[in-house]
């Protein structure tokens, strides 16, 4: 604890607008706000979002994980699912009264295409993603009509498009505003300063290794073989 003589801000809104993410990055490469014009402003903002389309590559960010589901219905295998969807890390059925959950086991494009006859309807016990530009997905056993059935879903989405409107913010979570700047000044010297590329790639990389370290749940991890199968 710090003495009481010590003046602290007692706030925890640091929250730069994605201009200000922006000059910071021209500063990284030795440009100054006074040089900065219009296209320069307009590339970065493309060089920023271009770098976020790297984080969505780098999954999963935690902070873009939310809770999804949808109704199925007797018969139907397949359902679409919202673009910005790039990833699902569980699913589980919901039915029955009281609520019962079970979780479903995510298969592949393999293993789906490998299922003899897959009109079959029953309780669903598995699902495949398909990671289209409309992204689906599709159910084994198809649903029956024995109970009303709900597919919850935690997914990981898209991060939203950056912009400098209006001051707006970066939908980047405060561990991760340090990687989202260096990244951007990386991107800035490929252009402007070649000669500071490295230099900023080795920012940026640092950065990332730092946040991402930092972007798990802290929980134990037990690794179980699913040996059911051997079972006679």
């Amino acid at each position: 604890m710090f003495s009481p003589s010590v003046q602290l801000s007692g706030s925890y809104n640091f929250n730069p607008s994605g201009g200000e993410i922006i000059l910071t990055a021209f500063d990284r490469i030795q440009i100054r706000p006074t040089e900065i014009t219009a296209a320069h402003m307009q590339r970065a903002v493309m060089e920023m979002n271009l770098a976020l389309v790297k984080f969505n590559n780098l999954q999963p960010n935690l902070w873009t994980v939310d809770l999804q589901s949808f109704p199925l219905l007797a018969g139907s295998a397949t359902y679409s699912i919202p673009a910005e969807t790039t990833m699902i890390l569980d699913g589980f059925l919901r039915y029955g009264s009281p609520a019962t959950d079970r979780y479903l086991y995510q298969i592949s494009r393999s293993e789906y295409a490998a299922i003899s006859v897959k009109t079959t309807q029953g309780f669903p016990s598995q699902f495949w993603f398909d990671r289209l530009i409309s992204p689906t997905v599709t159910f084994y056993l198809t649903p029956d009509a024995a109970y009303s059935y709900e597919f919850f879903y935690y997914r990981v989405r898209q991060i939203q498009d950056a912009t400098i409107t209006n001051g707006a913010n970066i939908e980047v979570i405060y561990r991760f505003l340090d990687a989202l700047t260096a990244a951007v000044a990386h991107r800035l010297a490929r252009i402007y300063r070649p000669e500071l590329e490295q230099l900023r790639k080795s920012d940026a990389d640092e950065a990332w290794l730092i946040a991402a370290a930092q972007d798990t749940e802290a929980v134990p991890l037990y690794i179980t073989p699913a040996v059911g199968g051997y079972w006679r």
